[in-house]
């Protein structure tokens, strides 16, 4: 009877779950996946990121926001950006090395906002991404990208982009 009994309340909390409630998210299903927690409110982070991201030579080729479409639909979600990005010499670079590695490029960002209204971003280490391709020149470029990266994200939690 008592086997009965948990498995009848086993199962209404079950069926009155949400599925997602069931399965947790894997946050970061790439190895090569990294996290940054900025410290900086999300507004001035992701206005901040564009003159970063030109302060090193790259050019924005995109930037898709998930907030905005949400808006547009009624709904309010927490801040959300991916910022597309790369520099023209790099792609003439990536292509003489491989050209089945274009599908790379341009490098992304995803930028949210923390519950804490901070500024949060993760990114693939594009030395991991390009060094799935084993070639030496895209192994050179991929590590020249990680630093670019890096020295973006200092330059926009720094506020020094302008």
């Amino acid at each position: 009877m008592n086997r009965i009994l948990a498995a009848l309340v086993a199962f209404l909390l079950l069926a009155g779950a949400d599925a997602s409630t069931l399965r947790a998210a894997v946050e970061k299903p790439y190895s090569g996946t990294l996290t940054v927690e900025t410290g900086k409110p999300f507004g001035p982070f992701v206005k901040s990121l564009p003159a970063a991201i030109k302060q090193r030579g790259m050019n924005i080729v995109g930037i898709a926001c998930a907030t905005c479409a949400a808006k547009s639909q009624g709904v309010t979600v927490p801040g959300n950006r991916v910022f597309f990005f790369f520099k023209p010499a790099y792609a003439v670079r990536m292509l003489a090395a491989s050209e089945a590695a274009g599908i790379e490029a341009p490098i992304r960002i995803y930028v949210t906002e923390a519950g804490d209204g901070t500024a949060k971003v993760t990114y693939r280490l594009p030395s991991h991404v390009f060094g799935a391709y084993e070639v030496p020149a895209l192994d050179e470029l991929g590590a020249e990208l990680d630093e670019d990266v890096r020295a973006i994200l200092e330059i926009a939690k720094s506020g020094s982009g302008g």
